[in-house]
């Protein structure tokens, strides 16, 4: 089993890549490939086809994932006085 610095459930914020800045709840974390979903960040588009539930198909968005090495608490990003505040998603 695979040790992370962060655990569902926490507060984070992003500190590297193109979702810089933001912030959000992990909402689930993929040991298998090093990775977190983290609520709000990484959003992501899929496309669902015609069932029960949606007769015309649909586009759903929901979250993609974040590697864990660029997430960092969010109570340890704030104490930093180097470091902008962070923003919510």
């Amino acid at each position: 089993m695979q040790k992370f610095h962060v655990k569902r459930g926490d507060e984070v914020v992003v500190i590297a890549g193109s979702h810089k800045g933001k912030s959000g709840k992990i909402l689930e974390l993929l040991p298998k490939n090093l990775r977190a979903r983290v609520e709000g960040v990484a959003m992501i588009k899929r496309h669902l086809k015609k069932s029960d539930q949606h007769p015309q198909g649909t586009i759903a968005e929901r979250e993609g994932s974040v590697h864990v090495s660029n997430l960092m608490l969010k109570a340890s990003y704030d104490a930093s006085k180097k470091r902008p505040k962070a923003t919510a998603a």
